[in-house]
């Protein structure tokens, strides 16, 4: 059995703190930064290769685009070149990578303030992730 820490840690940002709890945070960091938006990103729960990120919180520029973020990810997670993975607005939106993160936050902010990305690899024709054993097509 894991230690209770360890075990917390798994546990999605919303689970770990309350609603109220995290509208109090927003509030303070919106005061403290009002050009940045509150990003909370996680790796999807049935996740097998991807790596877990060092953080979860992220403070970003409205200006930045999704394809940016998607490049900090990548760059936190210290992915090859060949490994692909995408990113999930609200695990269920998958938003255009030219957007910026003060659309995303307009369209997708939680009634908490923030914004919930999820991380996940792809599967491919069979393909699990590169350099790994591929089923054969039916």
């Amino acid at each position: 059995m894991q230690p209770p820490q360890k075990t917390q840690s798994l546990r999605p940002f919303k689970e770990r703190k309350s609603l109220a709890t995290r509208q109090e945070e927003v509030a303070g960091i919106r005061a403290k930064f009002p050009n940045k938006i509150p990003v909370i990103v996680e790796r999807y729960p049935r996740e097998k290769f991807l790596p877990p990120l060092d953080k979860t919180k992220f403070l970003v520029p409205q200006e930045l685009t999704m394809t940016q973020f998607l490049s900090i990810i990548r760059s936190r997670l210290v992915l090859g070149t060949s490994e692909a993975f995408y990113l999930l607005v609200n695990n269920k939106s998958l938003v255009s990578m030219s957007v910026t993160m003060a659309e995303v936050y307009r369209d997708y902010q939680d009634e908490d303030g923030f914004v919930y990305v999820t991380y996940a690899s792809q599967e491919m024709f069979g393909c699990l992730a590169p350099g790994r054993p591929c089923r054969p097509l039916q």
